[in-house]
């Protein structure tokens, strides 16, 4: 695999995850490599029937399939999954599972039987309460809102003339861990491109940050885990894509001008209670890298060697010290490369210590077609469950969402030899 095709994955992936409902083709392999027969999907899983993933032994059910889905509405031909790998895909407490890719709006499954429940017309940006399982957090228009799913009651928590075009990220934003605080770009009426932050519980409206003080063009802007910085990734004209964190009064803590240092990422607090960002590096000197990096002054600790790691997930709130990774490439590129991280086509959780410490998820059996088919895997808050997108090997196959459940020890149990092979001792 070149460098050029390991760039032109990361435009694509970005133009996929800012402006979801571009169809991405091709990726790192060719879009003229189209399939020219009709896919013939071997092995696949029966809908809703357990099964056993050799490599990691865990159990896993597919989840949607194209058609109706019960209650939920209906699945489209081409794919029907969870939003993305940051986003949260549960509720609270697991009760519900929210599938939107695909599925003609928004599609509410049982959140561990996985049973289609019910479908909402809606497409406001909306993400789950981290801590209220009833509520997800709304932005649109000239509006943030609380949205109780199962009953449809809305209410309006902030509204102002002075704004519009108000955005939750977009499509990257999550809530503060407890839920209170949120990172808003908008419109302002002068004209002038905006984010502030807006703390829910208390009705508070944080002051207002000019976006055209930035280089090139805003991607996304999210709230930190705590909610006391906002951090916001932009596009430059020569590709590159820094990341500029302020804090939640508007002062400009730290611009990290490399590309991607990390990206495709998430946040959660550190061990020692510092915010930190989990992603891929695509620069020197860990290009490839799955590093963590520290808010507050910028400090990169490397967690996994170069490899194909493509999306990393922190969604396991009340599970910290777990960042859960998809790997794309494939087995035969991986094993010409005895030096790189060890996966390809697989999810696994890494130890965010910095040990090398890995549990095993699934072999997701993904091959790569476009930015659909990608595996983008999401935990549940307590880390119990996984759900990922697979096409089952068929390249431009129906895409389809599985979950994973997961069981924890009560005390871990490092797998030296895995630990070796990951390239940390």
């Amino acid at each position: 695999m070149t460098l050029l095709r390991r760039h032109m994955l990361g435009l694509l992936l970005v133009a996929g995850a800012i402006f979801p409902n571009i169809y991405v083709a091709g990726g790192r392999e060719s879009s003229a490599s189209q399939p020219s027969a009709t896919p013939v999907v071997k092995n696949l899983p029966g809908y809703l029937r357990e099964a056993t993933d050799p490599w990691s032994g865990t159990t896993f059910l597919q989840i949607t399939e194209p058609g109706i889905l019960g209650l939920a509405g209906v699945c489209g031909k081409k794919y029907c999954t969870h939003r993305y790998s940051s986003a949260q895909a549960w509720n609270a407490d697991q009760s519900l599972l929210l599938i939107v890719n695909g599925c003609g709006g928004m599609c509410f499954l049982d959140g561990r039987t996985y049973v289609p429940l019910f479908h909402r017309n809606r497409s406001t940006e909306c993400e789950w309460h981290p801590r209220d399982p009833e509520l997800m957090i709304c932005v649109a228009g000239r509006q943030i809102s609380t949205w109780a799913p199962r009953t449809n009651h809305e209410d309006v928590v902030f509204a102002s003339p002075a704004y519009s075009k108000l955005q939750f990220g977009p499509y990257k934003g999550n809530p503060s861990r407890d839920g209170n605080r949120i990172a808003v770009r908008a419109t302002r009426n002068d004209g002038k491109a905006v984010v502030f932050g807006y703390d829910i519980k208390l009705r508070q409206k944080f002051p207002d940050i000019d976006l055209a003080q930035l280089p090139g063009t805003t991607g996304s802007c999210s709230i930190s885990p705590l909610g006391i910085n906002i951090v916001c990734s932009q596009a430059l004209p020569d590709g590159n894509e820094p990341t500029f964190i302020f804090s939640i009064d508007g002062i400009l803590r730290q611009k990290w001008m490399e590309h991607h240092r990390p990206g495709h990422g998430d946040m959660t607090v550190d061990a020692d209670g510092s915010e930190i960002y989990v992603g891929i590096s695509k620069s020197d000197p860990d290009k490839y890298q799955v590093i963590k990096r520290r808010l507050a002054d910028g400090k990169v600790t490397s967690l996994m060697k170069y490899g194909e790691a493509m999306h990393a997930s922190l969604r396991s709130l009340d599970r910290p010290g777990w960042v859960f990774l998809s790997y794309g490439g494939t087995p035969a590129e991986i094993s010409q490369h005895p030096d790189w991280a060890p996966y390809a086509q697989q999810v696994i959780a890494l130890r965010t210590d910095g040990s090398g410490e890995v549990r095993r998820i699934v072999d997701t059996q993904n091959t790569h077609f476009d930015y659909w088919n990608e595996t983008h895997a999401s935990p549940s808050p307590d880390g119990s469950q996984v759900v990922w997108s697979s096409n089952w090997g068929v390249p431009g196959g129906p895409v389809y969402d599985f979950v994973t459940r997961v069981e924890w020890p009560s005390e871990p149990v490092p797998s030296q030899r895995e630990i070796v092979a990951n390239g940390l001792q």
